[in-house]
């Protein structure tokens, strides 16, 4: 080893190469540009709340100010007293009921099916799933629209939530965590006895809980802050979501939107989100991270 030291350093000066160390990058350093980022990313959420505690006098007079002059409470009174508020939050959560369940049962069966069964079209199956992922929502409006009409679903809860019960993304990430889990054990599970069904729900369900948290947060995200489809769909009030119903109460006298009254509503529409991301931030990060081991 002094030997192939010494005939390196010799080398060295011969080839007029200056040996250069990397120095990691301290984490001090990255600490602050992570904070950095985290600030620049929680700035529109702090005007949005900033704007939500001032009066609509306050806000068209400086609507560039972050913080309120005079810290106020009604805009959320006038929301939670708009009429049919109730209705669209009920509307909401039922919806984002719907697709949660879909996506979970739908991307779990068929993401087992894909990854850890052998079956006749395998692989032209997963390169639907693919194809569809990879195909614009836009492209596909119109033919759902005309085929939620000919089912009859149109100004209905079950036709604004059935298109997103079962995400292609979702069959993804599941199908690409289950790559993860040895094939191994559930091979000693069929020599067992154990059927497909048992080992299904017994041994796979529960192996697979980061990635049904992150479709269940993705898939409630999709609904919650969908807009378009549902004010499509929703031909009435009685069928408004969240999104659509602040979007309709919200215009004021002569067509003037009540910009105080918007931004409280954009504060109860992120509370759900952020909350369900709080409790299951943990499994989100397993479940992103699993997808990538194969």
């Amino acid at each position: 080893m002094t030997t192939v030291a010494a005939l390196r350093e010799a080398a060295e000066p011969t080839t007029g190469r200056i040996a250069v160390r990397r120095r990691p990058v301290s984490q001090p350093l990255l600490y602050a540009a992570l904070l950095a980022c985290a600030l620049l990313t929680l700035l529109p959420f702090v005007w949005v709340l900033g704007g939500s505690l001032r009066s609509l006098d306050e806000i068209r007079s400086d609507p560039g100010a972050w913080l309120p002059h005079h810290v106020t409470f009604d805009n959320f009174i006038r929301l939670f007293r708009t009429q049919g508020f109730g209705r669209f939050l009920v509307n909401s959560v039922v919806v984002a009921a719907m697709v949660v369940v879909g996506n979970v049962v739908a991307a779990s069966t068929a993401g087992y099916a894909l990854a850890k069964l052998e079956f006749a079209g395998k692989r032209l199956a997963f390169g639907a799933v693919m194809a569809a992922l990879m195909v614009p929502f836009t492209t596909v409006f119109v033919p759902q629209f005309v085929i939620t009409v000919d089912l009859g679903l149109a100004d209905t809860l079950t036709g604004i939530a059935l298109p997103a019960m079962a995400l292609p993304l979702s069959v993804f990430i599941m199908r690409q965590y289950a790559l993860s889990i040895p094939d191994e054990l559930l091979e000693a599970a069929r020599i067992d006895g154990a059927g497909e069904f048992r080992i299904f729900f017994r041994i796979f369900l529960p192996l697979a809980g980061p990635a049904v948290a992150t479709i269940t947060i993705m898939s409630f995200l999709t609904s919650w802050n969908n807009f378009i489809w549902p004010l499509v769909v929703a031909q009435s009030m009685q069928s408004y979501t969240l999104p659509v119903g602040l979007a309709a109460t919200s215009q004021a006298a002569a067509h003037v939107t009540d910009y105080g009254l918007l931004l409280a509503g954009a504060i109860v529409v992120m509370l759900p989100v952020l909350v369900l991301f709080l409790f299951l931030q943990r499994y989100f990060v397993q479940g992103v991270a699993g997808t990538g081991m194969r």
